[in-house]
């Protein structure tokens, strides 16, 4: 039998995003009104929350939470903060969503409701998307989870963002974070 080569697959990882390329990105995204809402918000989610494309297909109308003036979402526990101008952007979509919604979902809990009745957006759709926009979906999430355990404590994004803290400790720890002794455990007050 001939010999059998099994290329090897990186799984770590990839580079990420320079934090001014991030944040250039996002400005980008944000001002551009030319662009369809809905990649728009995930572009944001991605490139400032962290979000994986695929926990981000699975949130629902329900996770957006308003509050007067304060929009939040349910990432973690606590829900998480949702600055200006991101605020904005979110609720005008979510006010677009019943007028972009295919017909077979309607009454779609979906934030990002697929063509299939009751289905969310298909994963691989919302990447395609995001591609089109010029946002790298991973090397956008990675830079953004290192930036935010560089700014505070792993455990305490792990909660915000609705991540494992030993994850987030373990990127703190590749990213050299001055956090990198913080104690994990409750951070409620």
């Amino acid at each position: 039998m001939p010999r059998l080569i099994i290329p090897n697959r990186p799984t770590t990882n990839p580079h990420p995003m320079g934090r001014h390329q991030r944040i250039t990105a996002l400005q980008r995204i944000v001002a551009d009104d030319s662009t369809a809402l809905r990649g728009r918000v995930a572009a944001c989610l991605v490139l400032l929350f962290a979000q994986p494309v695929s926990r981000i297909v699975r949130m629902t109308t329900d996770d957006v939470l308003r509050d007067g003036q304060h929009v939040a979402l349910r990432l973690g526990d606590p829900p998480t903060p949702v600055p200006e101008p991101v605020a904005t952007l979110l609720l005008d979509y979510l006010q677009a969503l019943p007028a972009n919604t295919p017909a077979i979902n309607q009454n779609s809990p979906w934030l990002f409701p697929g063509r299939r009745a009751s289905q969310p957006m298909n994963p691989g759709t919302l990447r395609d998307a995001l591609r089109e926009l010029g946002i790298p979906a991973e090397k956008g999430r990675t830079s953004a989870i290192r930036q935010l355990v560089l700014q505070a404590p792993a455990p305490v994004i792990a909660q915000a963002l609705g991540y494992h803290d030993k994850s987030t400790t373990r990127i703190a720890t590749d990213a050299g974070a001055p956090w990198k002794n913080y104690a994990p455990g409750a951070h409620s007050s």
